[in-house]
């Protein structure tokens, strides 16, 4: 594993703990890296949560690490894991939950298959 960006450049503080991570792993994503990340920072802040995104590039061929870097630079609480080539999905997210800090980890599919509006919602099921 390579990660593309500097663990020391996360937004979130060593010394503060993150509530939420969302790991996302992402082959060939780089066209909706942008509205994945628009959708997700939008839920997330609503809740009011510490938050990290942790988006694992799983051996792209096209532009996506290139994406996920030029966004780690606009948001430190975007982490770029680079894994050196395709290894699939479960291992790339495997990777991600490797590097996660939250108290509480959302995979989600990168396609937006799956809606980041319903977070709120699990938030609630796991404090509760």
């Amino acid at each position: 594993m390579n990660g593309a960006t500097p663990e020391q450049g996360s937004g979130n503080s060593p010394t503060l703990s993150v509530t939420l991570s969302v790991v996302v792993p992402m082959y060939n994503e780089a066209a909706n890296v942008l509205a994945l990340y628009d959708r997700l920072r939008a839920v997330l802040e609503a809740t009011g949560e510490r938050w990290e995104l942790i988006c694992v590039n799983d051996g792209s061929r096209d532009e996506t690490l290139m994406a996920l870097t030029a966004l780690h630079q606009r948001d430190a609480r975007v982490r770029v894991i680079d894994l050196a080539r395709n290894f699939g999905k479960e291992v790339a997210l495997s990777a991600g939950l490797d590097y996660a800090s939250g108290d509480a980890v959302i995979p989600i599919d990168a396609d937006l298959q799956d809606p980041p509006e319903l977070i709120p919602e699990l938030l609630r099921y796991w404090k509760d």
